[in-house]
């Protein structure tokens, strides 16, 4: 069997002299590569000098997460990809257990661990947690994460359990299967690409897994601070970009409307707290969805659209802020497809 770790590395070198002699120890039975998304600050010549046993591709400009990827993945062969990112610390033992989950079922896509975070060792990590859920109006959030409450980990996830999207920040994926659903849109750049892929997978009848049996530790942050007004505009246009291609025809309209009003109420909210160029970057994420239609449209029509499992059939932001609920065991279990 051939595992390929794969790095996407854009101006990382500070987490690459950290991580990578963990990793290297930890993965014995894997390929490690580092794909550099036209890093400034000597990264490619950093591996080059202290760590020759890994494969570098380096790239002349940074192509994002997306297309990045994409790239680098199609210059590798191998059986397993685990795409990593850079400020992520292995534990021993981390691969196996989810290879092994993988194996004992054809229709398992893409798993992902339990991913905690690395400065507060004891809570979960925003970016991925327990395994990735979507609500019936594209509001995604985890196991271990919802919206800004981080649950602290005693155990309660320490399951193997299908799940919705797994975390880009590690995720594990057949290679055929990736190749098989075209990969990843390039047109994500940076955001939501996982569940893009996630879903498209679930649309050719594949699962979706979390092993609570393997952890890894993130220092996450994104590219983007939470409150950049340019995140706000990438996350509802890319949403609703996400909507768009993969749901079934007879919820396009219902859903839309529904979001509409949503994103409404989140601008006029941003209005009333003195948040102008947020308001303005909601309604900029709307018109460039809209603009991007017909571009969009032509992705749709791609996909054979099915009925997928595990979609929140509720709205997290109304249970989450109107109705108190702070983790994903007080969610109604009846509530998922």
């Amino acid at each position: 069997m051939n595992i390929s770790i794969v790095i996407l590395n854009w101006n990382g070198k500070k987490y690459l002299g950290t991580f990578l002699p963990k990793l290297i120890t930890s993965s014995p039975e894997a390929n490690i590569y580092v794909a550099d998304n036209g890093s400034s600050d000597g990264s490619v010549r950093f591996l080059q000098q202290n760590y020759p046993e890994i494969k570098v591709i380096p790239f002349t400009e940074n192509h994002g997460f997306a297309k990045g990827y994409n790239l680098a993945l199609n210059q590798i062969e191998a059986d397993y990809y685990i795409l990593l990112n850079t400020d992520i610390e292995v534990t021993d033992n981390w691969i196996q257990p989810v290879i092994s989950v993988m194996e004992q079922d054809e229709s398992i896509a893409a798993c992902q661990p339990k991913i905690l975070s690395y400065d507060n060792r004891r809570h979960f990590e925003y970016a991925g947690a327990a395994g990735g859920f979507i609500d019936r109006y594209g509001y995604p959030f985890c196991r271990g994460r919802i919206f800004q409450v981080i649950e602290e980990d005693v155990g309660q996830y320490d399951d193997i359990t299908e799940i919705f999207w797994a975390s880009g920040a590690c995720l594990f994926i057949k290679s055929n299967l990736f190749k098989k659903a075209g990969g990843f849109d390039n047109d994500f750049f940076a955001h939501m690409e996982e569940i893009d892929l996630c879903w498209r997978l679930k649309h050719l009848g594949y699962k979706i897994m979390y092993c609570g049996q393997s952890t890894v530790f993130h220092i996450g942050g994104g590219t983007l601070d939470k409150s950049a007004p340019k995140k706000t505009y990438l996350n509802i246009r890319i949403n609703n970009i996400l909507l768009y291609k993969n749901l079934p025809s007879k919820q396009i309209i219902p859903t839309f409307v529904a979001r509409f009003f949503l994103d409404l109420t989140a601008s006029l909210k941003f209005l009333i707290d003195g948040g102008v160029r947020h308001f303005i970057a909601v309604s900029r994420a709307h018109i460039g969805f809209y603009f991007s239609l017909r571009k969009n449209h032509l992705k749709r029509k791609k996909i054979k659209h099915i009925k997928v499992s595990k979609i929140y059939l509720g709205n997290i932001a109304f249970d989450h802020f109107l109705f108190g609920k702070k983790t994903f065991k007080q969610l109604k279990s009846k509530m998922f497809t």
